[in-house]
């Protein structure tokens, strides 16, 4: 499986968005769902998406969450900057996600657009002392359901072509393209020459049309 960063990272990603969702929460007094919106819009998110080592390794979480309320409100933060010791349900709702977004490379955005950061407090209850694969299986099952379809089929219909058009102008068979779309075939474990063949056509990397 392909995932956002090199894992030499996650556990500062992980530390360090626990501090951003700690701080912002419980000493600044951010509404969670408030935050998560900054948050998934600010370049801050971006940057943690590619695991920026300057970004995870060169700046503390309230050093973070000043950056992002100055990009997404324009002024600074008026709170005096404070370390918060404890390991709060705010923090373990930002090590979780953190690790969850690596593991599946997936857009924060995306991600908060399927778990809202009020699902999260209600999950932490019988999740914050299991292995962190029970987290992963619970979101991914969400991101399946609200992602029904497969990026190849999003792709395809964005590009105008009906199944039949892509099958001719790629090579790859109507039945094949028929089977991925329809997820009865995995299209990760598609040969590099189908996927090429697809990407090219689609004008997308073939990183694009693999299933997280």
């Amino acid at each position: 499986m392909i995932h956002a960063f090199q894992e030499i990272y996650l556990k500062k990603a992980q530390s360090v968005l626990g501090d951003v969702f700690d701080f912002a929460v419980n000493i600044c007094g951010i509404l969670g769902s408030d935050f998560v919106k900054m948050f998934a819009a600010s370049s801050v998110s971006r940057r943690m998406e590619n695991g920026e080592p300057a970004c995870l390794a060169g700046k503390s979480g309230i050093e973070i969450v000043q950056e992002i309320f100055m990009e997404t409100k324009g002024q600074e933060l008026q709170i005096e900057p404070q370390e918060h010791f404890t390991r709060s349900r705010e923090y373990w709702i930002g090590w979780a996600v953190a690790y969850y977004q690596w593991y599946s490379a997936r857009r924060y955005s995306d991600i908060f657009k399927v778990i809202s950061f009020e699902d999260l407090q209600k999950i932490y209850y019988t999740l914050h002392e299991a292995d962190i694969t029970k987290f992963v299986d619970v979101v991914d099952l969400r991101i399946k359901e609200y992602f029904s379809e497969t990026n190849l089929k999003r792709i395809r219909s964005a590009y105008g072509f009906t199944q039949a058009k892509l099958a001719e102008r790629s090579g790859v068979s109507l039945r094949s393209i028929q089977m991925y779309e329809q997820r009865n075939k995995n299209i990760n474990k598609a040969s590099a020459d189908t996927m090429y063949r697809l990407a090219k056509v689609l004008g997308c990397t073939m990183e694009d049309l693999i299933e997280k």
